[in-house]
């Protein structure tokens, strides 16, 4: 399997490498790319995707003008692992940005410094999250790229208004190219949209083509009515939320995030209306927020030339399946919306039922622009899918629980298969498995690991899992055996004797 991927990503750079120099012949621009990334936002929560109380006009029309990828999932539902992913191509267990409190190493080819070297603008707007040291991820001096470590931005070396990370949004704030600290104005995700339209605006006046990644930290929590917007929070006030159909009193015993999960599941319960008041509008803000951007690039006449991208890092289980948060494989917290529109390349209202996955996201942005896909990408570049044409795909998209928090916990590990039917997982501190067929069983409440039916179903998903983790060199180590191999001094995670840097 390793031999094999080495091969396609070697074909697949000599090709890019053979359509750059076609490119260079004509003088037709490099496509720009506005991509745009929600936290926590599910798959289930959106008007296009079924939620019937959803009020997103915008997320529904852009799902209307591209191509939807309707069985994307986050490989690794927690912030921090996401993010290593979406900007590598790799998954976790290669990065090492295993838990949150973590400084990403610099080490690797990030999409950044391609599009850098190949004469595009970078902007960054928004939640790094890659940048901390094993303390508190929110502290101010954990939350800015100091001037002479600008190789920690992964390539983006243009504008740069990010922070690491911060949930209270009505007193955002962001960082630049110093240590001086800038307030947002306003709320937070429609100031950073400012800024957004702002470079578009400056970058389409400009000659080369510019990609802007926008990370807008809704609708991670807090759920309260004072982190939203009171005329959004209005239009869910007398919505009723009702517990999840899967909902179970008794905490799923894998559940990482709390010391006293039974205490949180009961509190849980008690405000998850409220919450999910909040969250609905924090979306609908959100939503607002992406026909802003697609109206102004409209406006400036460069949507022919614009890829257009709209996704999450990972959803919510607000108590499905005895869960809370994410970091885990149920669909809630996995499953994902990934929307592309490029007028006149993608063709409207397309559903790709491909099982794209986080790190597939660099090298499919890649081959939309024909760059040639580095050979160390563990992703699976799905262009021509987007681009309605035939050729391969993932058979599954594989998942990785490796930890949460800085607190180091072992015992949570877990990992998962997800195709087009079902989800296999299991657990590595006691070997248990799962299966759930989740087009019969959508709130995944039937396991069917030990029904004879399935037998031979579960058994091609753990030989599937067997050589996918072998060929990632995953070793399904504890989650403190990435603590124990950070570098000296920098606490960078590595990969001790595998070398992946």
């Amino acid at each position: 399997m390793e031999k094999t991927r080495k091969i396609r990503n070697s074909l697949l750079y000599i090709a890019g490498l053979v359509c750059m120099y076609l490119m260079s012949g004509c003088s037709e621009q490099q496509p720009n790319i506005v991509f745009v990334f929600a936290d926590q936002l599910r798959y289930q929560s959106l008007g296009y995707a079924g939620d019937e109380k959803a009020l997103t006009p915008n997320i529904d029309r852009l799902a209307q003008q591209g191509v939807s990828f309707s069985n994307t999932v986050s490989c690794s539902p927690v912030c921090a692992a996401y993010r290593s992913s979406l900007f590598t191509g790799k998954y976790p267990s290669s990065t090492g940005m295993v838990v949150n409190e973590l400084r990403m190493n610099p080490n690797h080819r990030a999409i950044g410094h391609i599009l850098t070297e190949n004469g595009y603008n970078t902007g960054y707007i928004g939640k790094w999250h890659l940048w901390a040291n094993e303390s508190a991820h929110y502290k101010m001096e954990n939350s800015y790229i100091p001037p002479d470590k600008k190789e920690y931005r992964l390539g983006f070396d243009g504008f740069w208004a990010a922070y690491n990370f911060y949930h209270r949004f009505y007193s955002g704030f962001y960082f630049k190219n110093d240590t001086t600290r800038h307030l947002a104005k306003g709320y937070e995700p429609d100031f950073q949209t400012d800024m957004a339209i702002d470079f578009i605006k400056e970058s389409a006046a400009k000659d080369d083509p510019f990609c802007l990644f926008l990370s807008i930290g809704t609708p991670h929590d807090p759920w309260t009515k004072e982190n939203v917007p009171e005329e959004y929070y209005n239009k869910f006030r007398d919505v009723d939320f009702p517990l999840p159909v899967s909902w179970k009193d008794t905490p799923d015993p894998y559940m990482d995030r709390n010391t006293d999960p039974e205490k949180w599941l009961n509190y849980w319960k008690l405000n998850i209306p409220e919450m999910q008041r909040v969250y609905a509008a924090m979306t609908a803000n959100l939503d607002d927020n992406i026909g802003r951007l697609m109206e102004a690039i409209d406006r400036l006449g460069i949507s022919d030339n614009t890829i257009f991208v709209f996704t999450s890092d990972h959803g919510e289980m607000f108590g499905a399946n005895g869960r809370i948060y994410k970091l885990t494989f149920y669909e809630e917290a996995a499953r994902v919306p990934m929307l592309i529109r490029w007028p006149g390349k993608i063709a409207e209202g397309k559903i790709s039922d491909a099982c794209l996955n986080t790190p597939d996201i660099m090298p499919t942005l890649l081959g939309l622009i024909g760059q040639p896909v580095p050979e160390e990408v563990e992703g699976m570049d799905l262009s021509h899918l987007a681009l309605g044409k035939k050729g391969p795909e993932p058979e599954a998209a594989f998942l990785q629980g490796l930890g949460h928090t800085y607190l180091w916990r072992d015992g949570h590990e877990w990992r998962a298969l997800r195709d087009k039917k079902y989800t296999y997982a299991n657990y590595r501190v006691d070997g248990s498995e799962l299966l759930f067929d989740n087009i019969n069983d959508p709130h995944q409440m039937n396991n069917l690991i030990e029904d004879k039916q399935y037998e031979k179903a579960a058994d091609k998903f753990r030989m599937m899992m067997d050589q996918k983790m072998k060929e990632l060199e995953d070793n399904y180590e504890s989650c403190t055996w990435y603590r124990d191999h950070w570098t000296d001094g920098k606490r960078n995670i590595i990969a001790g004797a595998r070398g992946k840097f």
